[in-house]
């Protein structure tokens, strides 16, 4: 069994235990641990949430983008309406 293996089985036998465990708190004191349970729930989202935010917040500001230069070898475009004047002239 290589040391990967070997983690991914403890992690497997303790998300058992957990679930376990879990099952026994809701059953012997289901309100409490309900009530912890949603706390918890709630609580994560909402660092997650302030997370985001203190990472906008502390962000420099964007650089604009600078357009890109034509090209030497190619050719100015002209809008329908300068194409027109240049044929009347």
């Amino acid at each position: 069994m290589s040391k990967d293996q070997g983690w991914g089985l403890l992690v497997l036998v303790l998300s058992v235990l957990g679930i376990i465990l879990y099952g026994w708190f809701v059953y012997d004191w289901p309100l409490i641990t309900l009530q912890i349970t949603a706390f918890l729930a709630v609580a994560l989202v909402l660092v997650i949430v302030a997370w985001i935010g203190y990472t906008m917040a502390t962000a420099p500001p964007l650089t604009p983008l600078e357009p890109t230069p034509p090209s030497a070898t190619s050719k100015p475009t002209t809008t329908t309406t300068e194409t027109k004047a240049q044929d009347t002239a």
